[in-house]
């Protein structure tokens, strides 16, 4: 079986349907996919009710942005309870969170001389966006014109070091591993920085992290070897997948994780392969 465990919808950053998500993997040849939206899980019930009849397994998740040090960290959710109080609590919370930073990034792009509204990162994200995040405001950087393609809104403006980014208003990842348990998930660290993995990896195991994602598009064979190694020193769970936002990228199943790869995390949902 092949599955991928780390998909977007248009619910979050993505730009397509969690029906169509799931139609789209289904077609790819993928077995199993995960929802895993932006601080969100709106469009989980939707993909599992498209899935009811095709041959694939919908795997309800989420990915939770946190902050620590000088380091943005991505926090994946699997198995959860999507109406898990501590998972609707976080997503209430982060869309204020995110509305706000989002805010305070356009004052910055106008000190900059970049004029550009909320409601233009609006109409750029579409109404079914429940939170509004940095690719959206790529999208309505381009759309008006202040850049020329996508990509170069994180290059000049909003990059992790650029003069506009905000990177304040995320919980810990201790709080966001804390609240994905409550809601009888899995905490896995998702796409972790290369060059930080070694010194971070004992931190995310302190805050209770239990997996790693380790196979994604364009790891090279040490730098894989180095994951999977970290991930067996700490007995964690190993996962994978293509951190998928739309077609525009790739087509969906086109990168995918061989089940045995990831059996542990698709039996505690008693997926077998």
């Amino acid at each position: 079986m092949r599955v991928d465990l780390h998909v977007h919808t248009w619910i979050s950053d993505g730009d397509v349907s969690p029906s169509d998500v799931v139609r789209l993997a289904s077609a790819g040849g993928l077995g199993a996919v995960a929802i895993t939206d932006h601080d969100t899980v709106g469009g989980v019930r939707e993909a599992l009710s498209a899935a009811a009849t095709l041959p694939i397994d919908v795997i309800p998740g989420i990915e939770i942005s946190t902050r620590w040090d000088a380091h943005e960290l991505h926090i994946l959710g699997y198995w959860i309870d999507p109406q898990a109080p501590t998972i609707l609590e976080h997503q209430e919370r982060a869309v204020r969170r995110r509305f706000d930073r989002m805010e305070a990034m356009l004052d910055r792009l106008r000190a900059l001389g970049v004029p550009i509204s909320l409601a233009d990162v609006e109409l750029a994200a579409g109404p079914s966006v429940h939170s509004l995040g940095r690719p959206h405001l790529a999208r309505a950087l381009q759309a008006r014109g202040h850049t020329r393609f996508y990509g170069e809104a994180f290059v000049r403006y909003i990059g992790d070091n650029g003069p506009a980014f905000v990177g304040t208003g995320f919980p810990p990842p201790a709080e966001a591993i804390a609240s994905i348990k409550a809601a009888g998930g899995v905490a896995v660290w998702a796409h972790p920085p290369l060059g930080w993995f070694t010194e971070g990896l004992p931190r995310m195991v302190e805050w209770g992290i239990d997996g790693v994602e380790c196979y994604r598009p364009g790891v090279d064979p040490g730098d894989l070897s180095m994951l999977e190694e970290g991930t067996r020193a700490f007995g964690l769970i190993p996962t994978g997948g293509s951190d998928w936002h739309g077609p525009h990228r790739a087509a969906l199943g086109d990168f995918a994780v061989q089940g045995h790869r990831v059996r542990q995390l698709l039996a505690l949902g008693g997926i077998t392969v």
